[in-house]
């Protein structure tokens, strides 16, 4: 096989902007809590929303490397490259690897519902989320208890992807952040480029989302 390499592209537009408004939009959502901005926080929230819909519309209509039927690998596949987690070796690997595929399904479902909740939740700040009303108060106090157990979690989901790429970086030699940025990645020459889906695409896809994050938060 040969040893040469070539910069392939593997993550689209739509992915990285996806990755970083969310590490973004997080950090925002922790501030605006911890200094009682609570419509700030209601609004990051719905933003938040929006774009865990698309991304989770992105993973069945996007690019190739989004799709979620190219990167989420039977537990099998995920066991056997832990085996190598300490192992150093170049990166190979076209999108998620097996473990991570599944992290990043881990970390929607938690932003997610950790979004969802928060569409119920009163506060002394900002009276009441947009569908308290619907629920009896006893179910509302439980959603609310969950949303705050729930982001919790998903500090711990997140401190783990991190130490995940630091491991990589350090140990493996793998820099899992570059291609995040740049949206390119050096492969060797065998690697098939993966298929790009249009930003026209994107554009739909997102405005749909957009759409329904307002229908289920200001009207529902």
């Amino acid at each position: 096989m040969s040893n040469s390499a070539r910069v392939v592209r593997v993550w689209d537009l739509p992915v990285r902007l996806f990755h970083w408004l969310v590490v973004a939009l997080v950090a925002a959502a922790y501030a605006t809590w911890r200094l009682n901005w609570m419509v700030w926080h209601g609004w990051i929230g719905d933003l938040l929303l929006a774009l865990v819909v698309f991304r989770l519309l992105w993973g069945f209509f996007g690019s190739e490397t989004a799709r979620f039927s190219h990167f989420l690998a039977p537990p099998r596949m995920v066991f056997e490259h832990l085996k190598y987690s300490f192992l150093r070796e170049p990166d190979r690997q076209v999108g998620h690897n097996p473990a991570g595929g599944w992290m990043v399904l881990l970390l929607l479902a938690l932003l997610l519902v950790e979004t969802l909740t928060g569409l119920y939740v009163a506060n002394d700040i900002a009276d009441v989320g947009p569908l308290t009303a619907i629920v009896p108060a006893a179910a509302a106090n439980a959603i609310d208890a969950s949303h705050a157990i729930l982001w919790n979690v998903l500090v711990a989901a997140i401190a783990a992807h991190v130490l995940a790429i630091v491991i990589y970086a350090v140990i493996k030699g793998q820099d899992l952040v570059r291609p995040l940025i740049t949206g390119t990645k050096a492969l060797p020459e065998p690697v098939i480029a993966p298929r790009i889906a249009s930003a026209a695409r994107a554009a739909v896809l997102f405005a749909g989302s957009a759409a329904a994050a307002i229908i289920i938060a200001w009207v529902m």
